[in-house]
């Protein structure tokens, strides 16, 4: 571990991990109940650290890790092609252990937004004997449903920009738009790659346009952060997350039964439905939806949600 202390509340560094180094943010209560927040994407970051206002300094240590490849880890995805095959979930679910064995905790509250929610779950049914509970935001599982609708079936909405989303996929016979795209990013001509990541970036702008907290703009403004976002997203959405088959999450759901668990949604979500939130509730015994009427994937009232959910698993862990 090496680390940058900043004040005696925020600490950050790097975890050596075989063919990366993950970059990790500790802020709060050394002693505190740890709060492990998981970012989305795939290929998103921490950004400026904005997860960390949501619990108590004086009671909680919120953790949060940029994933591999993305953000401040080391080294970037579109730098390393040569093991993009080692940038899987699994992988994934052993760099977040390897960073909570790094700090020196035992066990933690696992919170996630979006396909951070995904890889919380998944995490969870891996080691369900380190997570006190679960609080997710904008929930998804990435499943085979949920890609296809993200990149197939919102075109029923948005008609003219799917098709140019589509046709700007250049996909081969039989070749589904995100996997064509997926094949493109990770492809040796880089100039295509950044075409791809053009076009990849303008969809996902396009649907989230109906969401309560869409602001007007671009998701990026950095062609660096533009890459590595599109690179990763599609890399796992072509394969359902690496989660396929016998590693889906919500017939597994059932498994994380007796660990608190709160789910929380927003009604008009159109890039992630509520069904999804809905289906892993009807499972899993325990857990707790919140639908949040006038949000879409995420915003203040879900975050605030968040923060009572995990208040509430804390409470319930002392006593």
């Amino acid at each position: 571990m090496t680390s940058d202390n900043v004040d005696p509340q925020f600490t950050s560094g790097w975890t050596a991990v075989p063919d990366a180094r993950i970059y990790w943010e500790s802020s709060g209560a050394i002693d505190g109940i740890a709060v492990l927040y998981l970012h989305g994407g795939p290929g998103s970051s921490l950004g400026n650290g904005g997860y960390r206002k949501h619990h108590e300094p004086q009671r909680f240590r919120t953790v949060g890790m940029d994933q591999r490849g993305c953000g401040r880890s080391v080294p970037r995805v579109q730098d390393d092609l040569g093991n993009l095959s080692r940038n899987n979930t699994q992988t994934l679910i052993e760099d977040i252990d390897a960073v909570r064995a790094d700090l020196g905790i035992e066990r933690w509250i696992v919170t996630g937004v979006s396909w951070g929610s995904t890889l919380a779950l998944a995490y969870a049914l891996a080691h369900p004997d380190r997570v006190i509970g679960i609080a997710l935001v904008a929930v998804t599982t990435t499943s085979r449903r949920e890609v296809d609708w993200i990149t197939e079936g919102v075109g029923s909405i948005f008609p003219e920009a799917w098709q140019n989303f589509a046709t700007a996929a250049h996909a081969r016979d039989g070749e589904r738009t995100v996997e064509a795209y997926a094949r493109r990013l990770a492809g040796p001509d880089r100039e295509d790659a950044r075409a791809a990541a053009m076009a990849w970036n303008k969809w996902e702008s396009t649907h989230v346009s109906l969401d309560p907290s869409w602001t007007p703009g671009p998701l990026f403004t950095d062609e660096q952060e533009s890459m590595t976002f599109a690179l990763l997203v599609t890399h796992y959405w072509s394969r359902d997350g690496f989660l396929s088959g016998e590693g889906q999450i919500t017939p597994r759901i059932h498994q994380l039964n007796g660990i608190p668990a709160h789910l929380i949604h927003g009604r008009r979500d159109v890039s992630g439905p509520a069904v999804t939130a809905w289906m892993l509730h009807q499972r899993w015994s325990g857990s707790t939806l919140t639908i949040v009427e006038a949000e879409g994937h995420g915003g203040p009232e879900s975050m605030a949600e968040l923060t009572r959910a995990v208040e509430q698993i804390a409470a319930g862990a002392n006593e």
